[in-house]
């Protein structure tokens, strides 16, 4: 399922092209773990980007890990299903319980770098998150509750300070051009 996704995406920028190009090659190398977090060089997650109905707010969390404001996201684990996994993570993270798909299809490809860290008292080493996004709308309306051991706050974040806020520069560019996609779906 993950694989005709992947080949399917038609890529909009250099970056995503490149990804996508090693992404292919990363399922191809890997083809019995690429999904699984034992594969410790590279393997796949999915992000949830999600806004309200008019995207002018993004729901986020505050990451405990990575100590900044950041989408909801997580292992595929197994799942190859990976529109499946951003839903379930997004729900999982905010506790909002509607939560949809802006789109059925994959709003953008990335791979992101992820440092050495420890998590749960183990050592993770460095490795790649082969990430796969969609955008999601929620009700903003919904409660939201904090997932202890993983974020330490929850919140609708206004979407013209977003980059503000995560303060985090390497994830700018994915943030602004997923925002801007969410609002020209919403515009149809």
């Amino acid at each position: 399922m993950y694989l005709d996704e992947i080949q399917a995406y038609r890529p909009e920028d250099e970056q995503e092209e490149a990804d996508r190009r090693m992404m292919l090659e990363y399922i191809r190398r890997f083809p019995d773990d690429i999904l699984e977090r034992s594969n410790e060089i590279a393997h796949f997650t999915s992000s949830g980007f999600v806004v309200n109905a008019d995207a002018t707010k993004v729901l986020m969390a505050h990451h405990d890990i990575f100590r900044a404001w950041a989408w909801t996201g997580g292992h595929a684990d197994g799942e190859a299903d990976l529109r499946s996994v951003a839903l379930r993570e997004a729900r999982e993270e905010t506790g909002a319980a509607h939560i949809r798909p802006l789109s059925d299809t994959i709003a953008s490809l990335e791979i992101l770098p992820v440092w050495g860290h420890v998590k749960r008292g183990k050592y993770v080493p460095s490795h790649q998150h082969l990430n796969v996004s969609y955008l999601l709308v929620a009700d903003e309306r919904d409660p939201l509750t904090v997932r202890e051991g993983e974020n330490s706050q929850v919140g609708w974040l206004p979407a013209e300070d977003l980059l503000t806020i995560t303060n985090e520069w390497q994830m700018d560019f994915v943030y602004t051009k997923l925002l801007r996609r969410a609002r020209a779906l919403l515009e149809k």
